[in-house]
């Protein structure tokens, strides 16, 4: 997310099927350096060459073994990540590096929520991976290999993962709040309206056990309800419309109410004292895109197996989704750039979600086994990889900025998590458009 290098130009928009969060695909910090973009040990060890990786949160690649399956497959390779937990301390070092096209990884991620400006502002440092062996277009979806494609047709970054969006929530709460628990049962609470779904946090908190919020957090709903929408932050001009926009607005408003009546913790996603709520059992429901899962698991007590379900949200949409690029100046160009076309090929991504829940953005994975017959320690029996595909038909296909994430943070982190803090919607939604003003100008 950035150390945010910002300039006051007119923005070129991607059309993308895509939402992303204030907070995104966030994890655990692993091997890490400060930022998780400079660069590190990236020659030979001890005989091997060493391929680096600059990752943001829990992206699951060692988690489902994909190193270790790939180093055995290729001997003479070493691969090491480095993590860092937000992609907001992220993406501002790797833009830096970028800029000065110095201090990179062979590899780097980059959120959806970058990807238009790393395109628009970034491709002459990146390399074209469609001309890798073994890179098929048609393996993709076609939005999400448009999103990282250039106007001359050169594609910088291979998608890992998408982010339909369901509702992740857990049986045992519900039941004791006088809740349906089934999947179908509670999706039909909800169904097509985001105002529902608040309402049946007025019947949790009710009944539900005391210590405990409906919601994890501000941010969490705001995000589930803007994803849902064709239009946010960015008209198809290129014009910043968050303000004028009434979905915008509406979507506050709704999270400002969810908040003063206590619906929603008081928390920023993917900060330590959020983390805490998930392992201590501290609510009930959560925007839970496919990634979500391997966080859950990964922040949940080992009682909290099986204890969670999934239903489909009000309203499809989709939360995140990363791509892989490699930089020119790499230490290892060619070695990373079959890496990563290996890490995002069909198979591997079938396998990503098996283990860790990312839900693959190559439909050529689509009908494995892996991604139908899924399971997950923390859900139980539920079937996820039908539960997430159906969503995935239903996204709405949406107007992608380069200042998305500023956008996005601003209302989340800088808005509506102040109304927990006893501020009103007016001012807290005046805090936020002045504080987002301010980082678009600068």
């Amino acid at each position: 997310m950035r150390a945010r290098i910002r300039t006051a130009r007119k923005a070129m928009v991607v059309a993308a099927v895509a939402s992303l969060g204030a907070g995104l695909l966030a994890g655990c910090a692993d091997d890490g350096k400060d930022d998780g973009s400079g660069s590190s040990s990236g020659g030979d060890s001890g005989g091997k060459t060493t391929i680096t990786l600059g990752l943001f949160g829990t992206m699951g690649f060692k988690e489902a073994g994909l190193y270790a399956e790939y180093e055995k497959l290729n001997p003479k390779i070493k691969i090491a990540e480095n993590v860092v937990e937000r992609n907001e301390n992220y993406y501002p070092a790797l833009l830096n590096h970028l800029t000065t096209n110095s201090g990179l990884q062979d590899v780097q991620a980059v959120e959806v929520g970058n990807i238009a400006e790393i395109v628009n502002t970034q491709s002459a440092k990146l390399e074209d991976l469609s001309k890798v062996s073994g890179v098929n277009k048609a393996d993709w979806l076609d939005w999400k290999w448009q999103q990282a494609t250039t106007k001359d047709g050169q594609t910088i970054g291979l998608g890992t993962d998408i982010g339909p969006m369901a509702i992740c929530y857990r049986k045992d709460l519900f039941e004791k709040a006088g809740l349906p628990t089934d999947r179908a049962e509670v999706g039909k609470l909800w169904a097509g309206d985001w105002n529902k779904f608040v309402d049946v946090g007025e019947r949790y908190k009710e009944k539900g056990p005391k210590g405990t919020t409906f919601m994890d957090s501000p941010g969490g709903l705001i995000n589930a309800v803007l994803s849902s929408e064709k239009e946010k932050f960015y008209d198809a001009s290129g014009k910043v419309v968050y303000k004028t926009n009434p979905a915008v607005k509406s979507a506050f408003d709704l999270t400002a109410e969810a908040a003063k009546k206590g619906l929603v913790g008081a928390q920023t996603q993917f900060q330590p004292a959020w983390d805490q709520t998930i392992a201590n059992n501290k609510f009930a429901a959560m925007a839970c895109p496919p990634w979500m899962l391997g966080y859950i698991k990964g922040k949940s007590q080992p009682d909290a197996k099986g204890k969670w379900d999934v239903a489909v949200a009000p309203k499809s949409g989709n939360w995140g989704g990363s791509f892989l690029a490699v930089p020119k100046s790499g230490k290892n160009v060619e070695e990373a750039k079959k890496l990563v076309a290996w890490l995002t090929a069909p198979e591997q991504q079938a396998k990503l979600f098996k283990v860790q829940g990312s839900f693959p953005s190559a439909q050529a994975a689509f009908g494995s086994p892996e991604v139908t017959g899924a399971k997950n320690d923390m859900t139980g029996d539920a079937p996820i990889g039908a539960i997430f595909a159906e969503a995935a038909k239903q996204i709405p296909v949406q107007v992608i900025g380069p200042k998305d994430q500023i956008i996005q943070q601003g209302l989340t982190d800088n808005g509506v998590i102040l109304v927990t803090k006893g501020k009103s919607a007016k001012e807290a939604w005046e805090t936020a458009t002045k504080t987002i003003d301010n980082n678009l100008d600068q």
